[in-house]
This record gives C-alpha cells, structure tokens and sequence, in this order.
C-alpha cells in the first residue's frame, strides 16, 4: 500500500512510500520513497539502492513502515515489466511462512532473470519497396522473389533463404530495394496447437481423460491423483488436460523430477502439439533463460517444463500445473530455502484457482491417503496401454542362490542376461550406488579413506582413477600404496558400485554393447541424454544404471530389469524408507516390457520376506499401502502427524552441540508437540560442519511453525560459525 508522508526540511508535502520486498534473507519489506511524477502499484518491479548497491526489489502489499521520512532513499526506476501477479504474492508470502524462511530469499527465487526485467530489444529487419535495383543478376532475382510475400525478413535470415551471401542484400538496401523496419523478437516456442495430433485413446484412457478436461473446462481449484501403472499412457491423459488448458489460452506449468528425463518429454509434447514447450531447469542458457522468464510474464508463453524451480515463474495467467513422477524425492529443496514443490504446487493451484493433477505410476502415502480422505479426486489406469502386460516378477534369494566368489550376480540373474542376449533384446541392471565401490581400505593395516571433511568414505570411481565424495564434492587420485603404512598393491575395493557391475558383466559377456548411466559420468546431461537415445533406439544390449534409470523412460527392447541389491535402501532409520524402496524398484522394473513382449524381472534379496519384497513379488501394491498406511496411522507419522527437522552446525563440535542443547531447553511446553535431541546426524560432518538435529514431532493439526518460531525466539541467537535451518517435513534424515 502507498502511504503519505507530509515533511521535509522545505516545509509539507505530500510523499508516496511504497514497501519493497528485497531478494536477500529480508524478513520484511523495506521502505522508499516515490520520485515526484513516478507511481508504483503492488507486483512491480522496482530498482532500489540498498548500501551502495543498486538491487531489484518487488512493490509489496501492506502498509510501509515510515518512521522518519527523512531518511528515506528513493526507488531509482520502475522496470517497464509486467507485474508479479496478485496470486503470485500470495504464494511467496504462504511459502515464507510455511517453510519458515524470510519473504524475501523467497522473492529471490521469482527473480532469478534480472536482465529480463527490462523488454526484450527489437529486431533490426528489412522490407521490400516498390523499387527495383537498377541490375537484375540471378541472385538478386532470388532475394526478390524470396522477399516478395511482403513479409519483413532479418538479413542474415534472408540472405540464407535466398541462398546468396549478405552483401547481395547490403547492395539491394542501398539502392532503396528494402526499407529498415523493426519486429518484436521472436517467441521462445512456437504456440502449442491443442489438436495437432490427438493420441487414440483407449476407452480407459478416453475416461479419464475427459474427467480431466471437464476439471480443466469448469476451472476452480481442484487436485487429481493420476495412478497408472508403469506404461499405462498417464502422459498422453493429462496432455488432454494441457490440450484444454491451452484451447482457453490459459498457460500449464509441468513439473519433471530430473532434467535428464527432459529430452524424450520435449519429443513427446511436441509429437502431440506441433511444438515443444518452453524448459526451464539450471542448465539452460542464460540468455535463454531471461527469455523464457520474459515471455512467461508477458503470456507469450503457453507451457513451461521444467524442474522445481519452475514453480516460481511469474505466470500472466496460470491456468493448470501437472506434477510428473510426484512422488519423487527430487521434488524437495534442501538449501536455502527448504520445500517440496509437489505440496507447493498444490498450495499455488489453490491460492490460483486454478487444477493441478498429481500423476505417478507409485503414488506417495500422503497423496494416497489424501485421495483416500476426500482431499484429491484418484483416477487410476490400472493397465498397460495396447493390452502390453507388467514383467512377471520374481525374487532370487541370495542366501541359495550366491553369486560366485568375488561377485555381485547371481547365477538364475546371470542365465536370465544370456538368453536375453540370444534374443537380442535388451537387459538392465539396476544398483542405486555411484562409482566402483563405496569403501576402500587397506588388506594390511585396516586403513580406511574417508572424506577429511565429512563422515563419510570416499568412493572410488576407477573409470576416473579417484576417489570421491559424493557429499562435499571431494576428490584425491587413487594411490597405489597405502598412505598409513605404505604397503604397494594391497588396497581392497569393498562392496559393488555401478562401474563394478560393469566389469563384472563385461567378463560374462564380453561381445555385448554395454552402456553404463550414472548422473556423474563425464558429459553430464548432455552425454545422458545421448545414451538414453541410444538405448531407446536398441543400440545397446546391456544396460547398467542408478535411479536415473527408473524415471520414465520407454526401452522398447527392454525385456529383462535385474535388481542387484534390493535390500540397500532398507538399511538407514528413514521413516520413508520401505515406500521409497517400493517405489523405486517398481519403477525400475516397469522398465521392462513397455513395447508388448514378455518380460522378468529379477529382484536380488538377502530379505525374501521383507513385505516390500513381499508386496513386489506378489503384484499386489494395494496390500503394501494399506500396511504402510497403517503403520503411519499407528506411529502419528506423516501424513497423519507432522515433522519438523532443526539442524545445528558449526566449525567445531563444542560449538554445534551447546547450541542445539541450549535450543532443547528454550522449547516450549504443554503444547503436545515434542523435540526428540539433540543428537548427531547420521552425517555428523559436512563440509567441515559438524551437525547436531532435533527432530520435532506433533499431530497433524498442531501449529508446528508457531512451535518452531517461538523455540527459535526463546533460545540462544546464532553467533560465531553457529548456523540454523530449519527443514519443516523432511524428506531425508541424514
């Protein structure tokens, strides 16, 4: 809100003060003044001096604090920039005080584009004139006659469509043949066409994608659970949804977990409307970037794709969100600013007005149990698309059945790749670990390489001749000798990693095409996205990966999946960790069999009996909720209770537990909400950090922030190295 202020030196007049909301970890916004003959409304973007810097800043709700007008500093210009809409305020205010982070470190993530802020430069183009060059040669007849439609063409563009070099054009403008114009520049994207080429449907399909079409046609809030097995064209359902969204002229935001999995996505959007949407993740160009920010606030932009960060996009007029793969884990934030944007999706569809459809082949518990209570609407595909059947799925007990000394794969794995192989179709073998082996040690004095700044050992990555640590980023060459005792050639790889499966399948078949798909491989996303083409277009005949692997993909040679280790993510304390190991292994085996062949997979278990390995092999994924449910239920665990992690750290331990203690005492009482701790995280250091965590439990309708916000109050302030964050609903507990 614009406040009056009525003093200065010279006598009354009235001044404009308007609160700015700074992108830094500002609590509140801060107040300036109004230039004479400038005006600012709420959402516009405005250039403030704060020190001696010149920063953006967002005109925000509210009264501005004036306390002495006179030492106000003014705003400095008002961008010519759309504003940052109503609802889009609303959403930055909601997530600061859920997550309990200042407003404007959230703001910070609605401006990541500050070269947009300013429009876009036009265009210098010609356009042809009624005269006629005074010498016709053949290319200049090709300029003409390309040139002759009366459109306004660039010169570069012209000259290549014509075929002639840029001078033929250079000559043409000086004899008055084209006259300089300017255009807009060009839109990222060409504009989607909803009925470009509608997929055929089948009748289960058809279904419920009009239920999601109405839902998009009636407009208002509204949440769908999408549940369809792996391969059961839950893609081109909600690109029904998108089709009517677009048919409105509304624009759709997609939220994809891995910007890995964005290529064949593109490719498959752009089969079904004529053009690719807008992507929005951290490897995009920065150029390409302040565009795609640009021409999502302007409207000119109808779909975004793109990782979380794609939630805080200044849409002009945001008419639907779909969240792929919802269940993932890499929909949570965990710096800065810690958040799910699968939950923050929903609270903007809310506080928008507008759908949002939640779609996985292996929902979370909480969507489940809010589809179960009411809260989202769950439509299912319970089968594969063109009548293609699941993999028969099967467990191989590793206490019979052993791989030989030495190895990782088991004999009734290893008969399943080699007859795979004479069919000449494709095998995966899965193992969710990085690198070559994730411990070393030495055979003579026990030595063991761990990182020198975190609690963790280092991993080999022998492919690369280091060792690494995958939490800090650490890396050291592999030595030959032991730095303990100096023993030459007795350091001992403990344990399989990918790059160890590999080898290990090279000496079984050495004639196969083996590709191996780590987020870490040399190449990065660009090399990931080749090698998934690759494999789709059957170039490879075995396949080794991490989770990577499991998120979507359509191998349709893939008829063998075998899980090397089940049992790895059953092995830490996380309250998550049977779903998430359930999740994972059903997407990973949904891999196979997508095209129509018959299919296995192959799940390795020293646990047989585990009820994830249970729910598995049976096929019966509505026992393993129901249990898991359950199990929450009686344990008041998320979604049914709610959780809250503070994590404490600091260069020295001292520091970091006196602290995390002190914050124990300053914990409110009688409040039904209690603080487990402190106690030292399961990575007790990081980075050189060392970390203390308290872990507050209560019920679900308890007010968890205001608990937090008073125990941060009460207790002693961060001083010296000390740090606090603050992490409400923790998905990892590291």
């Amino acid at each position: 809100m614009i406040k009056d202020s009525r003093q200065n030196s010279g006598g009354l007049f009235p001044r404009k003060v308007v609160p700015v909301l700074i992108p830094m970890p500002a609590e509140r916004a801060y107040s300036y003044a109004l230039p004479e003959g400038i005006d600012a409304s709420p959402g516009q973007i405005v250039q403030v001096p704060l020190g001696p810097r010149l920063v953006p800043g967002i005109v925000w709700d509210g009264e501005a604090d004036v306390i002495n007008p006179d030492k106000l500093r003014e705003i400095v210009q008002v961008f010519v920039c759309p504003p940052i809409v109503e609802p889009m305020r609303r959403f930055i205010d909601w997530v600061a005080a859920y997550t309990l982070s200042p407003p404007g470190l959230v703001a910070r993530m609605a401006l990541r584009a500050p070269a947009a802020f300013d429009p876009e430069p036009m265009i210098d183009a010609l356009r042809l004139t009624d005269t006629r060059p005074e010498r016709l040669t053949v290319a200049r007849q090709r300029v003409l006659e390309q040139a002759g439609d009366g459109l306004a063409w660039t010169r570069s563009g012209l000259a290549h469509a014509a075929g002639v070099t840029a001078s033929v054009i250079d000559g043409l403008s000086a004899q008055g043949v084209f006259e300089p114009v300017r255009l807009p520049p060009p839109p990222v994207v060409a504009a989607p066409d909803p009925d470009y080429k509608s997929a055929a449907l089948e009748p289960g399909q058809a279904e419920v994608a009009g239920e999601l079409r109405k839902s998009v046609a009636e407009g208002g809030f509204n949440v769908t659970l999408l549940d369809g097995v792996t391969g059961s064209g839950k893609t081109e359902v909600y690109f029904e949804a998108i089709a009517e969204a677009v048919r409105q002229g509304r624009q759709v935001l997609i939220l994809l977990p891995e910007i890995a999995l964005t290529s064949a996505f593109l490719d498959r959007f752009h089969q079904r409307f004529g053009a690719r949407p807008a992507e929005w993740h951290s490897e995009l160009a920065p150029r390409m970037r302040e565009k795609v920010w640009r021409q999502t606030a302007e409207g000119h932009v109808s779909v975004v794709a793109g990782a979380r960060s794609a939630l805080f996009l200044p849409f002009a007029d945001l008419g639907l969100i779909i969240v792929d793969e919802e269940h993932d884990p890499a929909f949570k934030q965990e710096e800065r600013v810690f958040y799910n944007a699968r939950d923050m999706a929903v609270v903007r569809a809310r506080l928008t007005g507008i759908p949002a459809v939640l779609a996985s082949a292996t929902p979370s518990i909480e969507s489940r149990v809010n589809a179960a209570q009411g809260r989202y609407r769950h439509l299912v595909l319970p089968s594969r698309y063109a009548e293609a059947v699941l993999p028969d799925l099967k467990l191989v007990d590793m206490r019979k059945h052993g791989p030989a000394r030495g190895g990782f794969l088991s004999p009734v794995l290893l008969k399943a790749m080699a007859a795979t192989l004479e069919r000449k179709e494709q095998s995966l073998l899965f193992l969710n670990r990085r690198g070559y082996a994730p411990l070393t040690l030495c055979r003579v004095c026990g030595h063991r390489f761990e990182c020198p700044q975190c609690s963790s050992w280092l991993v080999e990555h022998r492919f690369r001749s280091q060792l690494q640590c995958h939490h800090c980023g650490h890396t050291e060459p592999t030595p030959n000798a032991c730095p303990s005792c100096g023993t030459l050639d007795h350091l001992a790889a403990c344990g399989p990693g990918i790059e160890r499966i590999a080898e290990e399948a090279y000496k079984h078949f050495p004639d196969a095409r083996t590709i191996v798909l780590s987020s870490d491989m040399a190449g990065g996303t660009r090399r990931l996205r080749i090698e998934l083409e690759a494999i789709a277009k059957g170039e490879a005949d075995i396949v080794i990966g991490t989770q990577l692997v499991a998120k979507g993909h359509n191998f349709p040679l893939m008829t063998l999946v075998g899980v090397v280790d089940a049992d790895l993510g059953l092995s830490n304390g996380d309250p998550r960790a049977a779903e998430r190991t359930y999740q994972l292994l059903s997407q990973v085996t949904g891999r196979a069999g997508r095209s129509g062949h018959k299919s296995l997979g192959l799940i390795q278990t020293f646990q047989p009996q585990h009820p994830v390995m249970q729910a598995l092999a049976s096929g019966d994924p509505e026992a393993f909720y129901e249990r898991e449910t359950d199990e929450r239920s009686r344990a008041h665990l998320p979604p049914f209770g709610r959780l809250a992690s503070v994590i404490i750290s600091a260069a020295t331990k001292p520091e970091a537990e006196t602290h995390a203690r002190a914050m124990r005492a300053a914990a409110p009482t009688g409040t039904g909400i209690m603080v487990l701790g402190p106690a030292e995280a399961p990575l007790a250091l990081i980075r050189g950090r060392y970390r203390f965590r308290l872990l507050v439990h209560g019920e679900r309708g308890k007010d968890m922030q205001g608990f937090i916000r008073q125990m941060l109050a009460q207790g002693p302030k961060a001083r010296g190295s000390v740090q606090v964050q603050v992490d409400i609903d923790p998905q990892s507990f590291l």
